[in-house]
């Protein structure tokens, strides 16, 4: 039974809400225990609030994932879980998100209270809106990262967040074209938005995000700004860890057939996940011990 509770709350998806502890490196908080614990508990919070949206979803959804090759595994759709005990589920997941989301804040509660509301127009119709679709994914990991920031009381830098909003859209297009290649001519059927897509278009996006991933995190990395703010100009180094995750997740979604599911690619592509460790760790090192002199 635990199993299957812990796959109905799909917990590892929780490696997307690490996001939110970009603000504490990059705003140069590690060294403070005081806003490590706020910056845990809000991951907790946004832990508690993906699996109460993932369950909503689930449950909204249960008729058409019995009938996908791949979602009819999860416990609604299987039978394996019941909606009644699904719905007790949930409601347990949001009173924990909110009740940590408040401990934390007002400004926290609410962007909490925003990110599900995002989620729940996604699945309650948006999901069904071309390109609208694929932007309200990407605007939900935003929200993570700006989250983190909020709840530190840091200033955020803009730049961060557009790289974080490409590198979502990037995530969120894989997903699509996965959709429709796994689906085939049943694809309409599963997700009526689906139709209005095409693999080259999905492909010529994915090329346009990518790109504009890495200069945006170029950008950010070599900018005056945030050299003088982080008092180094070494994060350009973290660039080859960049170009080989996102090539990576290229080849992956392109000649594996991976790419539905982005926090299971994550954890199942070893080579992948090793490059998102040393990338923090290189942005650790670089931050806290690579300052200039003076």
């Amino acid at each position: 039974m635990a199993g299957t509770i812990l796959r109905a709350l799909r917990v590892y998806q929780w490696s997307k809400n690490l996001l939110v502890f970009a603000a504490l490196i990059f705003a140069q908080q590690l060294q403070y225990p005081s806003q490590v614990l706020r910056s845990v508990l809000t991951f907790a919070a946004f832990c508690a609030a993906s699996s109460t949206m993932y369950l909503f979803n689930d449950i909204m959804d249960v008729d058409k994932d019995r009938v996908h090759p791949e979602k009819r595994n999860r416990p609604l759709a299987s039978g394996a879980m019941k909606v009644s005990s699904a719905v007790l589920l949930l409601l347990v997941s949001l009173a924990l998100s909110l009740g940590l989301a408040l401990h934390l804040g007002p400004r926290v509660l609410a962007v909490v209270l925003v990110y599900m509301a995002f989620i729940a127009a996604y699945s309650l119709g948006l999901k069904n809106v071309t390109i609208v679709d694929i932007l309200l994914v990407a605007i939900g990991f935003v929200i993570r990262a700006m989250a983190g920031a909020i709840a530190l009381d840091v200033t955020f830098s803009n730049w961060l967040v557009v790289c974080t909003l490409f590198l979502a859209l990037f995530l969120a297009i894989g997903k699509r074209r996965h959709e429709i290649r796994l689906l085939s001519d049943g694809a309409v059927d599963h997700r009526e938005v689906l139709g209005h897509y095409s693999v080259p278009y999905l492909d010529a996006l994915n090329l346009i995000v990518a790109g504009a991933t890495l200069i945006t995190y170029t950008i950010y990395t070599c900018s005056p700004e945030v050299v003088d703010r982080l008092a180094t100009d070494k994060l350009y180094l973290t660039l080859p860890f960049v170009v080989y995750g996102l090539f990576r997740y290229l080849y992956l979604v392109h000649n594996e057939m991976e790419g539905g599911d982005p926090g299971s690619t994550l954890l199942k592509d070893r080579p992948l996940g090793i490059t998102v460790v040393l990338w923090g760790l290189a942005c650790v090192v670089i931050i806290y011990y690579g300052k200039l002199p003076g």
